[in-house]
């Protein structure tokens, strides 16, 4: 049988952070019969950015893909807040990532690939969503990166 969720975070060396707050008129998490939509997560720390930029111009491929990876922390941080135990999640259904970008830039899949590879670690490949991928020109507070994901969850 394979490893839990919460298991393989603790397995993975994985603590959470403090789950973000909205910065807006909005909730991080709304859900409705068995799926759990999750608002743009953004990769911040406490009440600001921690990486601020676009990928391509200020920031390089591998910057994007920390910040990316920080911002699948949000995410799991406020599932798992909503839920009680992210091993409620029976399936990522979408993942869609917006790679704030110069004009010129082709490699938004390499950044997004980061927040893919860190659910797949905690989730299994099992339960990998679709996903789209969006270069962007700005996104809120200047971040290189914001995610949208949907989860199916047991009852």
């Amino acid at each position: 049988m394979p490893a839990s969720a919460e298991r393989r975070l603790h397995e993975l060396g994985i603590d959470l952070p403090i789950p973000p707050e909205p910065f807006g008129t909005y909730v991080e998490a709304v859900q409705t019969g068995k799926l759990l939509f999750l608002t743009g997560m953004l990769p911040t720390e406490g009440r600001s950015a921690k990486f601020t930029g676009r990928v391509g111009a200020e920031l390089d491929v591998e910057a994007g893909r920390k910040a990316a990876e920080l911002a699948a922390l949000n995410v799991l941080a406020v599932a798992r807040e909503h839920l009680g135990s992210l091993d409620k999640v029976t399936r990522i259904v979408r993942l869609g990532v917006s790679v704030a970008t110069s004009g010129d830039f082709r490699d938004q899949p390499k950044v997004a690939d980061a927040a893919s590879e860190l659910l797949q670690a905690v989730f299994g490949k099992d339960k990998n969503p679709c996903r789209l991928v969006y270069g962007v020109a700005s996104l809120p507070l200047g971040t290189p990166v914001e995610l949208e994901v949907i989860f199916e969850v047991a009852p």
